[in-house]
Order: structure tokens, then C-alpha cells, then sequence
């Protein structure tokens, strides 16, 4: 069953490409999306599995990322058809297939036991979400889904160069060569250390383009600030957590080389240097959009430092991937709402948002202090994890430097987002920037808040997501802290143990 994973959502991709009706498209997303969660619920209690000579398997790290991956889907997809149906003059053939084909390319990921399959599903996941970015069609969204591809190939270049090398490491140590991570685990003590640690920097950079570590960032805050939301809200919590998946997977091979000090700094510093440039963007940052991009960049650097930390900060970055996923998905569909009512994303027009559209605009306000870890929401226990786990762990430098940059975070992230939902409301006469980037002639702010207001299909999948973030907040329920603790004793566990 588990190829199933992949196969639904892959034939109901080719499915959405053949339906001629625009209106009955989007509805495939949510279907196909239950049908999904409810395969990942039947199939990962039954423990670990493998398929075709071990190229694909279900582990206790896929576990815990392709039943997160699902349950995001999930959620963005209840999203779909009401706002698809507000745009349905715009056809959404290639936006439906490309969003189910990621959901499957993003599955393969999660369960590639193969070095040269994972890379070939990573590849596959950016090529099928770069059309996606392109759905608005104007000139910025041609120039993110460029830059996206552009700098997307540059590291998944160097991600093939590292898988070289790591498969060079075993013959140069007199092994028979593989790209079955079970057997580079088995060998891995094996391997040539100069060589690994060549692997893992070039795997790390090029994997980390796909993450959004600086300074390998530059794609985000074009192709985050030109996408709809519900693709935005994908890229930052489902693509960016399957290339952190490939990165844990090389990071465990080094762990059992016994490596682990080469390849725990090498995260560390990408963590700060990732969590700093974002500080430093997000400072008087004018598009609400952007600000976003740079927040994944910072919680991608705050995976990568708890990784590197190791121990409870480790535990604390792998509950991170799940609650850094559910608060995107709250500010990117409450932005997205903004933007459509606004016709702009940018601090010169968007203003009073609570007064012109309450709903999106307290969720946005909402999702702000939750993904800045603030108390009762899931994101302050995984940062509190990490800190933690610093702390104990003797690197006090360390902590003070990723406390620093949280308030840094807060201060810059807050002028902007709490800014425009607190600030006086714009002239209702001034014509918007573009229309709500979808075409149509510049409007006055009156007309285009006729236009569109907070529509109940666009507003209960974000409550849905905030419910499910206040509930980690104050309980993480036991399935979720088994699977946590279940991958982080895989990454820590060598052959013999």
C-alpha cells in the first residue's frame, strides 16, 4: 500500500490535467487530500516497510514527515475551491494537476530509500510547483518562477555533485560502491572521511537551496511574494521540510562515520548565519509577502541549528518542521486574503486591516505571535526545546546569539504585519497597484473591497490550522511526541545499536 502514496495523488495530478470544467477542478485537491491522510493513517502505524529492493520504505523519519506533509495538503486543499471559485475567471488546470503532482513527488521524497531516487523526487517536486508560482501570469510572477528554477538547478546541481562524492567516499575506501541508504548506513564507518566531509558540504549547500538557508535564500522572497497563497504556504512548510529531510539523511551518515562534530558546526553556523540574514531583511521590510519569505528562511535556519545542536534541541527542531508548517499555512492564506482585498501587499496601501477585513486580519495578527514563539502556541514549545537543549548542552554563546536574533525577528516582523492590520485605513479613492495581481485595471480600494471580503471557505481552513496550533501549544498529543522521539533515536542510533 505504501506506493500508494505516491500513485493516488499522481494519477489524480494527470486527472485534473484532462477535466474540462474549471469549477468542478479545484474540488479534486480536497478529495484527493482526504483520500491521502487517510492511506498515511492506515499505513504508518504498521511499523517499518520497504518496497522494490529497499528504494522505497517507510522509517521512523518518513513517518513523521509524510504524515505532516499529508495533513498540511489536507488543510491547504479545503482551501482551494473557494478561492478558486472567486477566481474563476483564470483557468486552473495547470495550478489543480501541478499541486496534486507536488503532493506526489513530495511523498516519493518521504519514503526514497535511494540516493539518486531522492534526488530525481526532489528535482520533480520544484518542477511541479514552479507553474504554480506562475499562476497570476504577469511579469514578476515570470521573473520569481525563473530565479526559482535558476537557482533551484544550481543547488540540486551540487546535491548531484555531493551524491557523487559520497558514493566516490566508499570506493576510494575499498568498498563496493551503493546509493541505498541502507547500505552507506551499514558502511558508513567505512567511508573515506575526506571525502564525506567533501559529500556533506556540497549536499548540504545543495539542499539547502532547497530549504532556503542563506545565503542560498534568493529564490524565496520572489517566488513567495509572486505565488497565490496556498502554494506559497506549500512551498514553506511541505518542499522546504522535504529538503530538510534529505539533509537529516546525510546528516545521520556522518553521525554514524562518526563525524559529528564537522557536520554539527557546518548546521550550526547556517542555522545563525540563516536566522540572521533574515533578521536583517525583515528590518523595515514594506511587502507583507516578503516578510514571510524571510520567516521561512529564519525557521529553516532554527532547524538546521537545533540539528546541529543535537540532543533535546534536535527533538525541539523536529517538532519545529510541524508547527513551523501549521503557521505558515495561518499567515499566507490570511496574507493571501489581504492581498486579493487590497490588490497590493505593501505597507503604502495595505492598512486597517482589522477594520476592512476582520477575520483574515486577525489571523494574521495571531499567526504573527505564533510563529515568533509566543506562549500557547505550538511554535513557543519547539523553540523552547531548542533553546533548552542549547543551554544544557554548554553552547551558551550559541543560545544567546539565537535569542538575540528571535527579538530581532519579533521587532522586525512586527513593524510590518502589526503595522498594517493596526494602522490608519488608506484613502478609499486611491487606485491599487495592480488588482490584486491578477490582471484586471487598477481599481479604488472601495471597488476592490466590494470585491472581495472574508469569505467563509477562505477563512475556516486558516481557524482550522490556528485550532490545531493552540492545541500543540498546550499539549502535544502522544502519536506526535512517539514519532519525534521514535526519528530522533533513528538519527542517533549506529548499526550495532
Amino acid at each position: 500500500m505504501m506506493v500508494l502514496l505516491v500513485a493516488i495523488p499522481l494519477v489524480a495530478g494527470i486527472g485534473a490535467f484532462l477535466i474540462p470544467w474549471n469549477w468542478l477542478r479545484p474540488w479534486l485537491l480536497p478529495l484527493t487530500g482526504a483520500v491521502h491522510l487517510g492511506l498515511v493513517a492506515r499505513i504508518l502505524p504498521e511499523g517499518d516497510q520497504w518496497m522494490f529492493d529497499r528504494w522505497l520504505a517507510i522509517d521512523p523519519l518518513s513517518r513523521l514527515f509524510v504524515g505532516f506533509i499529508s495533513l498540511l495538503f489536507f488543510l491547504l486543499s479545503l482551501y482551494a475551491p473557494a478561492y478558486l471559485s472567486a477566481r474563476i475567471s483564470r483557468d486552473n488546470r495547470v495550478l489543480c494537476g501541478c499541486l496534486l503532482l507536488t503532493l506526489a513527488m513530495m511523498s516519493l521524497v518521504t519514503l526514497s530509500h535511494h540516493l539518486g531516487l531522492m534526488w530525481i523526487a526532489m528535482e520533480a517536486t520544484t518542477l511541479a510547483t514552479a507553474p504554480c508560482v506562475y499562476f497570476n501570469h504577469n511579469p514578476r510572477s515570470l521573473e520569481a518562477t525563473w530565479k526559482y528554477l535558476m537557482i533551484g538547478s544550481v543547488g540540486i546541481a551540487l546535491a548531484l555533485l555531493g551524491s557523487f562524492f559520497l558514493a566516490y567516499s566508499m570506493i576510494y575506501a575499498g568498498s563496493e560502491s551503493t546509493l541505498l541508504f541502507d547500505d552507506l548506513v551499514e558502511h558508513s564507518r567505512e567511508l573515506s572521511l575526506p571525502w564525506l566531509r567533501a559529500a556533506f558540504v556540497l549536499l548540504l549547500v545543495g539542499y539547502g537551496t532547497k530549504m532556503g538557508l542563506s545565503p542560498m535564500h534568493t529564490w524565496k522572497p520572489d517566488a513567495y511574494g509572486e505565488a497565490p497563497g496556498i502554494v506559497g504556504a506549500l512551498l514553506a512548510g511541505g518542499l522546504t521540510s522535504c529538503a530538510f529531510l534529505c539533509v537529516l539523511r546525510f546528516h545521520h551518515i556522518a553521525h554514524i562515520a562518526q563525524d559529528d562534530d564537522y557536520s554539527h558546526r557546518l548546521m550550526v553556523f547556517m542555522g545563525l548565519l540563516s536566522m540572521g540574514t533574515a533578521a536583517v531583511f525583515m528590518s523595515r521590510q514594506r511587502d507583507i509577502k516578503r516578510i514571510l519569505a524571510y520567516s521561512s528562511v529564519e525557521h529553516m535556519g532554527m532547524l538546521a541549528f537545533g540539528m546541529g545542536i543535537g540532543g533535546l534541541a534536535a527533538a525541539g527542531a523536529l517538532l519545529h518542521v510541524v508547527h513551523n508548517g501549521l503557521c505558515k499555512a495561518i499567515l499566507f492564506l490570511a496574507v493571501g486574503n489581504i492581498h486579493r482585498a487590497y490588490g497590493s501587499k505593501t505597507t503604502d496601501h495595505v492598512q486597517g486591516v482589522l477594520q476592512r477585513l476582520p477575520w483574515s486580519g486577525w489571523l494574521m495578527v495571531i499567526g504573527f505571535f505564533a510563529i515568533t514563539g509566543s506562549p500557547l502556541f505550538g511554535p513557543f514549545v519547539s523553540e523552547y526545546q531548542i533553546l533548552s537543549g542549547t543551554f544544557s548542552t554548554g553552547h551558551t554563546t550559541a543560545g544567546v546569539l539565537f535569542l538575540i536574533l528571535l527579538l530581532l525577528v519579533f521587532f522586525g516582523m512586527g513593524h510590518t504585519l502589526l503595522g498594517c492590520a493596526l494602522g490608519p485605513a488608506p484613502d478609499r479613492n486611491l487606485p491599487t497597484e495592480n488588482a490584486a495581481d491578477d490582471g484586471q485595471q487598477a481599481l479604488p480600494l472601495t471597488s476592490r473591497v466590494r470585491q472581495f471580503d472574508d469569505h467563509p471557505g477562505m477563512v475556516a481552513p486558516i481557524v482550522l490550522c490556528l485550532i490545531l496550533t493552540v492545541w500543540l501549544g498546550i499539549h502535544t498529543p502522544e502519536f506526535l511526541q512517539h514519532c519525534v522521539d521514535d526519528a530522533l533515536r533513528f538519527l542517533q542510533r549506529t548499526p550495532n545499536s
